[in-house]
């Protein structure tokens, strides 16, 4: 991207866990390693069933508030609800923050400069987190930092960011996000994949050094002994219809069978959609995947930005 922009991210839910037994409640529900993240980091991770199928997928970081969980705003209520009923007795409560704190994206060829006259130097390798006055900086993947303010500062802040850099829509940022080879699960893909189906492990977002967690067994067995027959890839597919997450995947080497599944799309300015998509290897080598049907529009593959 050659010129700022910032987006607005309140389609995204903030779930706030606090308390003295909050790292550790979180540790033991979590795939990524809650115990080694300093106020300094943010990670990816996921939330499992039992069975080691995906819930949910996250962004986390830590302030002096406690743990804050960034995940889609749809998901946000049932998965505080459904961590709230693991709490019990331990000293942690989960509160749901997306009303307390605005946040934006800022994206664009050295973004962080703009940020500086705002919050003082913005954080310089990916995940590094930084606390200025009234605000969390997160830097992301592919050049993007995300700002995290008090509701209350945010109009302030908003005006601030916008002498330097022009509004763009939700959807772009989304876009962003899938050109980063991130995973966002949807109520329409929740419990369809295991993590390192959608790269959580390639993003940082499984830790296989850390104590059990709801699906931790499988998660492990699945990376030690091997046995994974589908990955996320990035596509383009040209139609004039939107995929949906859930949408089905179909190769000429399964015949009438599934190969895959779309996990997220969006819509390019000239035309067609970028996708992330769980797809059986098989197919992916044999070439041919198509989108809905069959004989729907093929997927053209596209390099993720980091090492399959």
């Amino acid at each position: 991207m050659s010129t700022h922009a910032i987006y607005d991210l309140s389609q995204l839910g903030l779930i706030c866990f606090s308390g003295e037994e909050a790292q550790r409640f979180l540790q033991n529900q979590l795939s990524c390693d809650v115990e080694g993240l300093t106020p300094n980091q943010s990670t990816y991770g996921g939330y499992c069933t039992p069975k080691g199928r995906v819930l949910a997928t996250f962004l986390l970081w830590r302030s002096e508030q406690g743990y804050f969980m960034q995940l889609p705003a749809a998901l946000c209520e049932p998965i505080r609800q459904r961590l709230s009923k693991f709490i019990l007795r331990s000293k942690v409560k989960a509160t749901d923050a997306s009303n307390a704190f605005a946040r934006f994206g800022i994206a664009g060829n050295g973004a962080g400069t703009m940020l500086k006259p705002i919050f003082g130097d913005a954080p310089a390798a990916m995940h590094e987190v930084r606390h200025p006055r009234d605000a969390t900086l997160i830097k992301l993947p592919v050049d993007r930092f995300e700002a995290v303010v008090k509701t209350e500062k945010a109009a302030t802040i908003r005006e601030a960011l916008r002498e330097n850099a022009g509004e763009a829509a939700s959807r772009t940022w989304n876009w962003l996000e899938i050109r980063a080879g991130i995973p966002m699960i949807t109520p329409a893909t929740q419990e369809e994949f295991v993590p390192q189906m959608v790269n959580l492990d390639l993003i940082g977002g499984v830790s296989f050094t850390k104590g059990c967690y709801p699906g931790q067994e499988i998660v492990a067995r699945m990376h030690y002994r091997g046995g994974l027959k589908q990955r996320m890839h990035l596509a383009h597919l040209e139609s004039d219809t939107a995929p949906q997450p859930g949408d089905k995947l179909y190769s000429p080497e399964l015949g009438g069978q599934s190969c895959g599944m779309i996990v997220n799309a969006a819509p390019l300015p000239e035309g067609g959609y970028d996708a992330l998509a769980v797809i059986q290897m098989s197919s992916v080598e044999a070439g041919q995947v198509h989108w809905a049907t069959p004989q729907g529009p093929a997927l053209k593959f596209l390099a993720l930005p980091y090492r399959m």
